[in-house]
């Protein structure tokens, strides 16, 4: 258990221990490319994390977009990662809590993720069906994509969005 779950943004300093994070809450991903670049570019993400002591618990990344005629007015969350001792404690959803009301007080008006919709149906998110992700999901797949609302009535951005160069990779939208 965590003494402190407090939650804090974190820095490009954080990413050797977030790094390690990611490769001991999913072994079989290498998400590490996609983390390091997010992290270490010139883009807009909020980068959220938990800690016991110095080693991070679980961390959450939330990348900033627009679409033709938008101006960052939407986010997409991704990835999300606890350490398995952490699991089940609440470090995820208290992570998307904490980021989704720091997005909404950035301006971020929708927010979207590609994930399992019973978990992330909890935070408001729906399946989308208008704005379409960057890439064909596979079969099976198509209630996963998702969108929660910041704002009552926010505008779903037009397809085909813009996302940042990290997530224009085929690899990350199937198995």
């Amino acid at each position: 258990m965590i003494d402190d779950p407090t939650l804090r943004e974190t820095r490009h300093w954080n990413l050797p221990e977030i790094l390690g994070l990611y490769s001991e809450a999913f072994p079989d991903e290498d998400l590490a490319p996609l983390v390091h670049d997010l992290m270490t570019g010139d883009r807009d993400v909020l980068s959220l994390g938990t800690f016991d002591g110095d080693a991070p618990a679980g961390h959450a990344l939330f990348t900033l977009f627009g679409g033709p005629e938008q101006d960052r007015k939407a986010a997409l969350l991704g990835p999300l990662a606890v350490a398995p001792r952490f699991q089940r404690l609440g470090l995820g959803g208290a992570l998307v809590r904490a980021g989704l009301e720091r997005l909404k007080n950035r301006g971020v008006e929708r927010v979207f993720v590609l994930g399992d919709p019973a978990w992330y149906g909890r935070f408001g998110f729906a399946t989308e069906r208008r704005a379409k992700p960057p890439f064909p999901l596979p079969d099976g797949w198509s209630d996963a994509w998702q969108s929660a609302p910041l704002v009552p009535d926010a505008p779903v951005p037009e397809s085909p969005f813009s996302l940042p160069e990290p997530w224009m990779r085929p690899a990350l939208w199937g198995p």
